[in-house]
Parts: C-alpha cells; sequence; structure tokens
C-alpha cells in the first residue's frame, strides 16, 4: 500500500499533542518494489550516515579488509556512528596503527565523544581529543584501507574526485537503481561528499543488502558480512547507549539498523529481504527511532520479548527537571491503515 500522506509521531504534554513530526518511509523488497510507503518517497534526501554499511561495501569488493586482516568488529566499526567511548576510540586507534597510519591520516575533523558518560571522562582526565574520537573515524578508517590496499593517495581521500568517493557514487546508482549523476551535491559533517538519493532508492539499496542472491560477485559476501558485522557487534555500531544497539540486540540478528543525521534511518532485514528508508521532514532524530520501531512492528519484527526490552523506545516517556514523566512520543493513532 502506497500511501500519499506521511506517518506522524505525536509528542504529548499532558492532555495536549503539543508537537508532531512528519516522517517519510519507504519498505521496499530486493527486487526493486514498494511494498509499502508514506509520504512522497520519490523525494530527493540526503542519506547522511544512515548510508554507511553501503559505504562499508567496497571496503570488502576490493579485498582490502581480507588484505589488512580487518576483523569483524572492524567491519562494524566501519559501518558505524560510534559515540565516542574508550572501546571504539581504541579499536579505530588500533585498526590504523596496524595499516601504518594514524589519527592524523583522518580527514574527518574531530569533537568530543557523544556519549555523556565518555565525555565526562575526558574532561575530568583532561584527555587529549584527536580524529579518532570523531564518530565516523571508523568509516574514515574503512576509506583509508581501500584506498591504501589499491595503492591510492591516502590524502585526500574525502574530495569527490578520489577512487574512494567515485566508487562509492557508482555503487549507490547501481544498488539503488537509479541514477544519481546528477543529483544534488553537498559536504557531510565527516567532511565526505554526501550525494542526494530518492528515499525509495535508499530503501530498495538497502533490500539488496538483505537478499545478497540480488548482488553481483564479491558483493554478495560483502552484504552478508557487514549486516552480521552489525548484528554481532552493535554496541560498536553506536554505544552502549545507542538507539540502534538496542533496537540490533533486541532483534537478535533478524534485522540492522543505522541512523543518520537529520532525522534518516534504514533497516536491512535479511529473513524478508526487505529494506527500510525513512526521513523525518523536520529533521528530527527523536522521531526517527519512534517511527522505524514502528515499522519493525508493523512487519511483525518484533516478539513479545523484544518489545519488552524497546518499551521506552516505542513510547518514549518525556521527564521534567524533576525526574516526573510530564509527556511522551507515539506513533499517531491510524498510521498504518
Amino acid at each position: 500500500m502506497q500511501r500519499p500522506h506521511p506517518l506522524i509521531v505525536e509528542v504529548t504534554r499532558g492532555t495536549l499533542v503539543e508537537s508532531r513530526h512528519a516522517c517519510l518511509a519507504v519498505i521496499a523488497d530486493s527486487s526493486g518494489n514498494i511494498i509499502e510507503s508514506w509520504g512522497e518517497t520519490a523525494r530527493e534526501i540526503y542519506p547522511r550516515s544512515a548510508i554507511k554499511p553501503l559505504q562499508a561495501v567496497p571496503l570488502i569488493t576490493t579485498g582490502a579488509a581480507d588484505a589488512l586482516n580487518v576483523s569483524t568488529a572492524e567491519t562494524a566499526l566501519a559501518c558505524a556512528s560510534h559515540l565516542g567511548e574508550p572501546m571504539h576510540r581504541d579499536a579505530v586507534a588500533a585498526w590504523l596503527a596496524r595499516i601504518g597510519l594514524g589519527a592524523d591520516d583522518l580527514e574527518c575533523g574531530v569533537h568530543a565523544p557523544r556519549d555523556t558518560d565518555a565525555a565526562a571522562a575526558v574532561i575530568r582526565d583532561g584527555t587529549a581529543l584527536d580524529r579518532v574520537f570523531n564518530n565516523c573515524s571508523g568509516k574514515h578508517s574503512g576509506f583509508l584501507s581501500t584506498a591504501l590496499h589499491l595503492g591510492e593517495p591516502t590524502a585526500g581521500y574525502t574530495d569527490a574526485d578520489h577512487p574512494v568517493q567515485q566508487r562509492l557514487n557508482a555503487l549507490l546508482s547501481n544498488l539503488g537503481g537509479t541514477d544519481l549523476s546528477a543529483t544534488a551535491r553537498g559536504i557531510d559533517g565527516c567532511g565526505i561528499p554526501v550525494i542526494g538519493m530518492p528515499l525509495a532508492a535508499l530503501a530498495r539499496a538497502m533490500a539488496r543488502l538483505a537478499d545478497p542472491a540480488t548482488l553481483d560477485g564479491q558483493q554478495t559476501g560483502a552484504a552478508e558480512r557487514i549486516v552480521a558485522a552489525m548484528t554481532t557487534h552493535p554496541e560498536l555500531v553506536r554505544g552502549t547507549h545507542g538507539f540502534d544497539t538496542a533496537v540490533m540486540r533486541a532483534g537478535r540478528g533478524r534485522f540492522a539498523t543505522k541512523t543518520g543525521a537529520e532525522g534518516v534511518h534504514i533497516a536491512i532485514i535479511p529473513e524478508r529481504k526487505l529494506g527500510i528508508a525513512l526521513k523525518v521532514e523536520d529533521g528530527a532524530s527523536r522521531a526517527s527511532g519512534m517511527a522505524l520501531c514502528g515499522l519493525l512492528d508493523h512487519l511483525g519484527l518484533l516478539d513479545d520479548q523484544a518489545r519488552a526490552e524497546l518499551k521506552d523506545l516505542r513510547q518514549v516517556p518525556i521527564p521534567n527537571a524533576a525526574g516526573k514523566i510530564v509527556g511522551g512520543l507515539r506513533m499517531a493513532d491510524g498510521w498504518a491503515d
């Protein structure tokens, strides 16, 4: 069913719906068919970090992962928007050291950990920040590994005309089933080019990762390894207290999920050979997780145990400064009709 209206996430306070977030969403199969949709799914969006599972594919298909002994955990980090906890920083630093590079070779910039406990520890201990702290440092380590293995320059790998980025452009067009050569262009938060992509194409690309039989040659094994890495190490994909970590743990290998900036989220569902892509129109990440949980439940992918584990992500409570619950987030009634 293709619905012309977006699905709505409501924000309540007391007896009033105080705010509403409109979400565009697509569920597609690996043949490219749209199974269900909400809103204008042909609209071009920037997929942001939700696209990282696709960006990790060349790390494997080029032979770089095997040649450089990239582990399953490191493959998960290549798909990560990590929160800068020590487990993330230490693993990225060790990966770079093993291939003869370091934090200064990363072109992703520096920011403090986004995990509150890790950020507090950095302040308390006076730890100097470097580029390994960036939440995209794992993805960039994958880019560097690919360039190094292929004998390409490691400097400038974030430039739009660098082979690392050109390979990704071709891959996105191929797996999404849409020519992206003339779509919008911008620069992502971590410095790489970001490419406009119809939401439906993003869902189709994720569905193809969910069904490796539809892929060519080494892409088949790459898709399997990427999904296995994400579901085996969800804490590396996000962090101890991250949404994707909690949802993938509750799913127990049934699906992989990945958040992106500005309210983008995806899911890869191998058992159903489906992909989900959604975009919150106002960019609110607080709504994207709720919408994704709703879609996973709508598809019958959350059993009673998973629903219990995700209770506070499926109906998010809003506390005041004193800790009293004064409202919450919820899916609007009738969104699946």
